[in-house]
């Protein structure tokens, strides 16, 4: 009896689960309005609950997300630490404004100081990425008195008005009105190379050719700012070539131009160091994070400054803040994320498991599938390029579009057990860094079902 009962009463909770699942996908339809999507051509999937490496759906049906959501989970879901250090922060100070100090906040900055490279000791807290580097670019504009931003094609800095404009792919075409100063260039992407190149060598020394000469034609005295993503993360992970972010860091020296390095998505260990430049052993002026700093838990995100940069605003007031900057609630999951991030050796982790598993993972499958031209990446940062034929190189997905071949991967990852991470003609292997080694590994084996199973 005691067993039927139980089994009813799973039963219950499971009907009343599917019950709250089917009323939040019709409150989702009825009143939210979903980003980057046409509304009426969506049909987003319910997340009931997450632990880990997994999330459930409406269902309750499990999925190892491959994703960590938008590449921001890097200790997975519900951690145990962040969870509480939240709670506890919320029963002490929910929240203060920006001109007061407050401890946990203090405690934020400090940690996060103690890792950004050289000098970058002093943090303007904001609530994302897309705000960190428009901040970013307002102090490298006040510090030079100059207008003029350079950013990479194939690059993404936010969906605020001046990051989406910075923006290199197709999100930026709709708000590109050509008011913000920003100016495009290549950045060194060997598998597609825009400068003819056959080696990583040529290409970085090509790269910063065209640059030299970008700056050149455009006026070294009106650039404030070069804008770098580490390494490019929703734009394809393209690991910049030995010596390029140096050559990079040559010119702005030459020119008196501020170099800020986006980490929003390469941060807080994701690519097997802290913070990517250091596999290019650069410092910035600036450098921009989110995401990582806090697993995404509660909206956070900031700017650390150099000594530089810093004592332009010393007796200057900054003209700028924002109400929630660094709010304690998510400077509380901060300083969680990376005293667990130091006390697990978390960086480590991420980079034996980008060595060790995930690397010869995916080499592997392109070994068996036809349709992998490249596999690239570090830590826990990797992206599968897909083409329709290896000779040319075509992409198995137009620039800027989706195709059913890639559609059908994505749908085949779904319906065995995983989320991936797609984007034009790629899919991007960037789960937790908490994952387990089998877990990746069952990641892997999924992909490699759903990639036989679309090309038939």
């Amino acid at each position: 009896m005691t067993e039927l009962m139980n089994d009813l009463t799973d039963l219950s909770s499971d009907l009343s689960g599917t019950h709250d699942a089917a009323r939040a996908y019709e409150l989702d339809r009825a009143h939210v309005f979903h980003s980057w999507s046409a509304q009426a051509e969506i049909s987003p999937m319910v997340i009931t609950r997450a632990e880990g490496s997994h999330v459930w759906d409406g269902a309750g049906r499990c999925y190892l997300d491959f994703t960590s959501q938008l590449v921001f989970t890097n200790l997975g879901h519900q951690h145990p630490r962040i969870v509480a250090a939240i709670q506890e922060q919320a029963a002490t100070l929910c929240t203060v404004a920006p001109a007061f100090a407050n401890g946990t906040r203090s405690e934020a900055a400090r940690l996060i100081a103690s890792h950004t490279p050289g000098d970058l000791d002093h943090v303007f807290f904001t609530n994302g990425g897309a705000d960190a580097n428009e901040h970013a670019v307002r102090m490298a504009r006040l510090h030079t008195g100059r207008h003029k931003v350079l950013t990479t094609y194939r690059s993404y800095h936010g969906g605020t008005h001046l990051a989406v404009n910075m923006t290199g792919d197709p999100r930026r075409w709709a708000s590109d009105h050509g008011s913000t100063g920003t100016v495009h260039f290549f950045g060194p992407f060997l598998y597609r190379s825009a400068f003819h190149a056959t080696t990583e060598a040529e290409e970085c020394q090509r790269a910063l050719e065209h640059l030299e000469q970008v700056v050149a034609l455009e006026g070294p005295s009106t650039v404030a700012a070069i804008v770098l993503e580490a390494i490019p993360g929703t734009a394809g992970i393209m690991v910049p070539p030995p010596g390029y972010l140096a050559g990079v860091r040559e010119i702005c020296d030459r020119h008196g131009i501020v170099l800020v390095a986006d980490e929003v998505m390469s941060g807080f260990g994701r690519s097997g160091r802290w913070f990517a430049v250091e596999h290019g052993d650069v410092t910035p002026d600036l450098l921009t994070f989110a995401k990582g700093v806090n697993s995404g838990y509660v909206p956070l995100g900031g700017v650390a400054i150099s000594d530089e940069i810093h004592a332009t605003f010393a007796h200057r007031a900054y003209p700028g803040g924002l109400t929630y900057s660094g709010h304690p609630l998510a400077c509380a999951a901060a300083v969680a994320t990376i005293r667990t991030m130091e006390d697990d050796d978390l960086v480590g982790r991420a980079d034996r498991l980008g060595a060790e598993v995930i690397g010869p993972g995916l080499l592997a499958l392109a070994e068996k599938h036809a349709w992998i031209g490249e596999v690239r990446g570090t830590g826990a940062f990797w992206a599968v390029e897909l083409v329709s034929d290896r000779e040319t190189r075509e992409p198995l997905a137009p620039y800027g579009g989706s195709s059913p071949e890639v559609s059908a991967v994505v749908k085949g990852c779904q319906e065995r057990g995983m989320l991936p991470f797609s984007n034009f003609n790629r899919i991007h292997v960037v789960p937790p860094l908490t994952t387990t080694d089998d877990e990746a590994r069952e990641g892997l084996a999924i992909l490699d079902a759903a990639l036989a199973a679309a090309a038939g």
